[in-house]
């Protein structure tokens, strides 16, 4: 037995019970639901982007709740097809919709790529959501003593809705969605696999937003503000764990049917690989995962960025023809 092997033996058995409420279904069907009533109002602004074979919108629709998300979208034109694929990339905690350049592997490789903010948190996006009470530190434990008022649900929604301006793109084929991301973005694109049907591949680097009990008991990257949160109010504890339990991707792994591309870094302490493993290991989806051994939660990096182009390569080829 290998080093790598015998480092990771344990994680492919990692199975903890899930946390999953009776109405976890209905929950999620009645969320779905109130997103899609709420008009996506697409727009697109055309910008005089530097590099000519590209072209580059800055895009804006609506959110669960109208809030208006901001994002980018970039078409391979110099390609001069009718319709792409589509890469949707979600960003990181407390991260933004990035900069167009840091996407033209994708654009190059025959993609629109979307790339669109989360709200109220390092981009333009705001927050029209009201809510009923404070929260600590950051946004992960916004609404947490509300299932229906929390952060993520929101932002679940949001990215969901990405894929509907995506796929009212006359440049799109909507048979041809990639969703991708990174940390908080990694999580976020388990999630919208799991309550959408469209997505054919998400590729998912250190993800977070799995196992999340364990995730608040570890004080572990942004989630160690639910630790904070009921830590001042300790007669909400039992409250807040549940209404975690509905956000949680390992609830959600039997869910997910497109082909999923992972990786997790042994020494992340902030997205710890084992919390990941509570999910991919119930994936009944085609699956890989790599794992770099010494690496922190900045995970791969260029590397695995290597990795994913191969691997949609590999398996999506006819794309690309």
């Amino acid at each position: 037995m290998g080093y790598l092997q015998r480092a990771t033996e344990e994680l492919y058995q990692y199975m903890p019970e899930l946390t999953k409420k009776d109405d976890f279904d209905a929950f999620w069907q009645e969320t779905i639901g109130e997103a899609k009533e709420v008009p996506l109002a697409p727009k697109r602004i055309k910008l005089d982007y530097p590099i000519g074979s590209v072209e580059v919108y800055e895009i804006q629709y609506n959110g669960m709740d109208e809030t208006t998300i901001h994002g980018w979208m970039i078409v391979p034109a110099f390609m001069r097809k009718e319709q792409y694929p589509c890469l949707i990339h979600y960003h990181g905690f407390s991260g933004n919709r990035g900069e167009p350049s840091a996407f033209m592997n994708w654009a190059m490789m025959g993609f629109v790529v979307l790339t669109v903010d989360c709200r109220d948190q390092g981009g333009r996006t705001g927050n029209q959501a009201s809510y009923s009470s404070g929260f600590s530190l950051n946004v992960a434990s916004k609404g947490i003593h509300n299932k229906y008022e929390y952060y993520y649900r929101y932002a679940y929604m949001d990215c969901l809705k990405a894929i509907d301006f995506a796929c009212a793109q006359a440049e799109v084929d909507a048979s041809r969605i990639v969703v991708e991301g990174g940390s908080q973005g990694g999580g976020l694109a388990m999630a919208v696999a799991a309550l959408d049907d469209r997505p054919a591949l998400a590729m998912v680097d250190v993800p977070s937003n799995s196992n999340l009990t364990q995730r608040v008991e570890g004080l572990h990257g942004a989630f160690a503000s639910v630790a904070e949160y009921v830590k001042r109010r300790p007669e909400e504890l039992e409250l807040a764990i549940d209404n975690l339990t509905y956000f949680d991707t390992m609830n959600m792994a039997d869910r997910i049917t497109c082909r999923v591309l992972a990786s997790v870094a042994l020494k992340d302490e902030t997205c710890p690989p084992l919390m990941y493993f509570a999910t991919y290991n119930r994936l009944a989806c085609d699956k890989d995962i790599v794992v770099y051994p010494f690496n922190g939660h900045e995970g791969g990096g260029a590397r695995q960025t290597e990795e994913k182009l191969s691997y949609v390569k590999q398996w999506f080829k006819e794309w690309f023809e």
